[in-house]
């Protein structure tokens, strides 16, 4: 059986801090809140993991984010040119800041969280109009043809366009945010500031999940994570990404 994600996982020295500017970017909700991690889900009752969202988990490391860009970042939807305008005023006033990555004259707008971590308000695109405020997350990679059949085969999102320079994947329910992979020049260089969290399915085996994973490319990974009830790994191309252990 596949893994699903259920997390962008971000690092943060103030995860607290972090924690509550995405819950109010989004119009999120800080379900917890902690020294360790905080957690920001859509508002309502609280059940994780989430049904439909692909949430956002904020844990606290000592060490601030070393200046090379994220590999993996959110992208937030937005439904007219006033509500970006509004999206992106509002993210400032938060604390975002505008980023430079090379990006040059487009119509969204790049900006960082308080702590650096990159982002994007979009200007509006039919395509993520059913997505909720997370429009996709972008991964940054060498192959996205490589990168969809890793990614396609661990979990049971379909792959919804395969190209030489971009791979789409979404929920078979057709809810949330897209996952995609963009052909990007350059190589890790760092840890990885922001990954995904991937979550068995009830009545699956972690370990087993864990071991079809390894088959299909991935590998272990020592963070010094210590004796924790989650896997550490990496795909084809050393994106780290967490498999937990079930509720």
């Amino acid at each position: 059986m596949p893994v699903r994600p259920v997390h962008v996982n971000i690092k943060a020295v103030d995860a607290a801090a972090v924690g509550r500017f995405w819950a109010r970017a989004l119009g999120w909700s800080v379900t917890k809140e902690g020294t360790v991690t905080t957690y920001v889900a859509p508002p309502g009752e609280f059940v994780w993991p989430d049904p439909a969202a692909v949430c956002v988990d904020v844990v606290t490391v000592p060490r601030a984010k070393p200046a090379a860009k994220n590999r993996v970042h959110m992208d937030l939807a937005t439904t007219s040119a006033a509500h970006q305008a509004e999206l992106v005023a509002r993210v400032q006033a938060l604390g975002a800041t505008p980023v430079d990555v090379g990006q040059g004259d487009v119509p969204w707008a790049v900006l960082a969280d308080p702590e650096g971590n990159e982002f994007c308000v979009l200007e509006p695109r039919e395509v993520y109009g059913d997505t909720g405020p997370i429009a996709r997350i972008v991964v940054d990679c060498a192959d996205p043809r490589a990168m969809a059949r890793f990614w396609g085969a661990a979990t049971d999102w379909p792959v919804h366009e395969v190209t030489g320079d971009r791979a789409v994947l979404r929920s078979g329910k057709g809810s949330g945010a897209y996952l995609e992979f963009h052909r990007t020049p350059g190589g890790k260089t760092a840890p990885d500031r922001v990954h995904l969290d991937l979550l068995p399915y009830p009545g699956d085996d972690k370990a087993a999940e864990v071991a079809r994973l390894r088959a299909l490319g991935a590998t272990d990974l020592d963070l010094g994570q210590g004796d924790v009830p989650w896997s550490c790994l990496a795909d084809p191309e050393g994106h780290e990404f967490c498999v937990l252990a079930l509720p």
